[in-house]
């Protein structure tokens, strides 16, 4: 999430703040499947970064990985599109939205579109499904809850802006934030039960633990703190004076530890991670690292200062740009400049790091001990997906990518799920 000044920047240049999803129309053609005769594996990631939101799934999967198959989206635009944010799977099949405005329900197992919803404008929201429906927001200004089975719509909710966030549903409450407008929480039948304004947010995202929302928007502009839903009041409130951010990420929760990022793009790239107890708002740790490019860099210092500037801009429209991801009791980040790094969870301390030749590109995801992410590539070594160990940081396989990953990968079962800046699609499965 990032407060609106960085609007001016969206504007500027021309791209869309959070331009998600996969855009277009799918093409009717699919790659052949990489891997015959698997068997059918259903295994849920229904919401933003997974249950709990720590970006881990139980599964174990190991390297080598095959394509299952792949499938070319269409894009109306640049030859890269600027974000991509992640699917969610439930049973069979994988929800999307993209920029051409189309929801998509595809069979997990084959590519096969089940059905399409066209909504009145681009889609960078997140979706959540649950056993009957599937709800997400659209740039016109609506949330939508679909049957899951059929695509039908069963209502929608009009806002008054673009709803950018993911949504997420939370007991019987429909949780989402609209840019700049208010943060709505709305009835299972999509009928409104109270709001909080949001004076100055765009991009928001949020992690609800125990009743409570990390973080919600407070009354005026800069503050936001954890937010009690039940007794519908503030915790306590971040101290943006201490901080001094341009991005908020997404945050993930450890015992009584709250974490998340903050970066800002100033003579290079300043990246801070912080450690907060969440029930009393005292800090627990922090950390703070300059931006670094890998050893095939740029010489120049000034070179590095605008290229790190580059993947500053070019993470923030991303909605899990810097997640943190919590492995028992390591807190691991990756994105924003060419380093994964290990915290350790209590204290703080460096347990580990790993530099790499290429830029980050995405955020992690964790099955059993194993983190996956993306690499953007050059003009001599083309983007790749990477898997290191979480114990120690340890390099362990890679994989060519057609375009770079962008969001964190999606685990579904013995499946990885992950788009692309090039419009394509992939879901990957273990080779033996």
């Amino acid at each position: 999430m990032k407060r609106d000044t960085l609007q001016d920047f969206f504007r500027r240049t021309g791209a869309v703040a959070g331009a998600g999803a996969w855009g277009g129309l799918l093409l009717g053609c699919l790659w052949g499947l990489a891997l015959l005769g698997a068997c059918s594996r259903e295994s849920d990631w229904v919401q933003f970064r997974g249950q709990g939101g720590r970006g881990v799934s139980a599964a174990r999967i190991s390297p080598p990985l095959g394509i299952r198959w792949k499938i070319k989206l269409q894009y109306q635009g640049n030859d890269t599109i600027q974000a991509l944010n992640p699917p969610v799977v439930m049973g069979d099949t994988i929800y999307f939205g993209s920029e051409d405005g189309n929801f998509y329900a595809l069979d997990v197992e084959s590519g096969y579109m089940r059905w399409v919803f066209k909504s009145g404008a681009e889609i960078n929201s997140i979706p959540y499904a649950d056993s009957s429906q599937v709800y997400f927001g659209s740039k016109d200004g609506k949330v939508y809850a679909l049957d899951r089975k059929s695509g039908r719509e069963i209502w929608n909710f009009r806002t008054g802006s673009e709803v950018n966030s993911q949504v997420e549903r939370y007991g019987d409450t429909i949780i989402f934030v609209g840019d700049t407008d208010a943060i709505y929480f709305l009835s299972p039948e999509g009928r409104e039960r109270f709001q909080l304004e949001n004076h100055g947010w765009i991009n928001f995202t949020f992690l609800l633990a125990d009743d409570v929302m990390y973080f919600a928007t407070g009354p005026g502009v800069h503050l936001i703190g954890p937010y009690d839903i039940k007794k519908r009041e503030f915790l306590w409130y971040l101290p943006f004076n201490e901080i001094a951010g341009s991005w908020y990420s997404f945050s993930a929760v450890w015992k009584d530890i709250l974490y998340f990022s903050t970066a800002s793009a100033r003579d290079g790239l300043s990246m801070d991670f912080h450690a907060y107890n969440r029930h009393t708002g005292k800090r627990v740790w922090g950390q703070r690292r300059q931006g670094v490019l890998g050893p095939d860099g740029p010489d120049s210092s000034w070179e590095r200062y605008d290229r790190l500037e580059e993947l500053f801009y070019r993470g923030t429209g991303l909605l899990d740009f810097m997640a943190p991801t919590v492995w028992k009791d390591l807190v691991i980040y990756t994105g924003g400049d060419s380093m994964a790094r290990a915290f350790d969870a209590g204290t703080g301390a460096l347990r580990w790091e790993r530099v790499f030749a290429a830029p980050v590109s995405s955020a992690p995801t964790i099955a059993g001990d194993r983190v996956y992410f993306g690499l953007l590539g050059d003009d001599h070594t083309p983007p790749k997906l990477v898997c290191i160990a979480a114990r120690d940081g340890k390099f362990l396989w890679q994989m060519d990518t057609e375009g770079a990953l962008l969001s964190a990968p999606v685990i579904a079962g013995k499946r990885i799920i992950f788009g692309t800046d090039k419009s394509v699609f992939y879901v990957l499965e273990e080779v033996f």
